[in-house]
């Protein structure tokens, strides 16, 4: 009992650490600026990757990409992960690129499991019941919509899923798997970006709102979309 206490305490308290390492950011506007930020580096970082062909090639394809610039996992017999994000989704018909709306991902499992990891992800939204489920009050990958490994190369194909998850991940757990993780809106970052009472469909669907410092991430990611013309899925 007294070994289980301890491997109790120190699972806490590492994932204590873990997660509120970033909380020494910067408060209001500013934090939520530096999310932006690290996910135009994020994204820059995949598309410039010669292993994400297979990503590159088909995110025109995308309805829409959900960037988490860091996302932390932690275990000492309970695991847990969490990070925030930014969704973006293009628009079926004039091909333009949203504003982006702030997100929650975050997950608890039990098991015998040790180590630490820290991942960047980018979820590429294929269809249209996986972007109304993101649109939704919270969504459960794997469960509310269908999730799997992003395929890497030039010719794998691609899965007939609502969303392909992409990661880089670094730390002893050798591999990231975000099924069961839950996605929730970020309310509070999104009406302090954007300085108003909004939510996720307001901002990407009715496109009632804008920030000109988000523009840097929505031009990169433009631009990703024209270096290569847009192939059949099936491809």
């Amino acid at each position: 009992m007294k070994k289980v206490a301890v491997a109790l305490y120190l699972s806490v308290a590492f994932l204590s650490l873990v997660f509120n390492a970033r909380s020494v950011e910067a408060s209001g506007y500013e934090q939520q600026q530096a999310l932006i930020d690290r996910a135009t580096v994020t994204f820059k970082s995949f598309v410039a990757d010669p292993n994400m062909t297979w990503f590159r090639n088909h995110l025109a394809n995308a309805k829409g990409i959900l960037i988490i610039p860091q996302l932390l996992k932690g275990a000492f017999i309970f695991g847990a992960e969490g990070g925030t994000g930014v969704l973006l989704a293009r628009d079926q018909y004039t091909g333009k690129w949203s504003q982006p709306a702030f997100y929650t991902v975050g997950s608890v499992s039990f098991g015998l499991q040790a180590g630490a990891q820290s991942s960047q992800i980018i979820l590429m939204i294929m269809t249209d019941s996986g972007l109304d489920g993101l649109l939704s009050t919270s969504i459960k990958l794997g469960a509310d919509v269908s999730i799997a490994a992003g395929p890497y190369g030039a010719g794998a194909k691609a899965e007939t899923v609502d969303v392909l998850a992409f990661s880089k991940t670094k730390g002893i757990f050798g591999g990231i798997s975000i099924e069961g993780a839950i996605i929730t809106p970020k309310d509070s970052w999104n009406i302090a970006y954007y300085r108003k009472n909004v939510r996720p469909v307001d901002i990407i669907i009715r496109r009632m709102v804008s920030n000109p410092y988000s523009e840097k991430l929505i031009e990169a990611v433009t631009q990703a979309c024209m270096v290569t013309p847009k192939p059949a899925l099936k491809e």
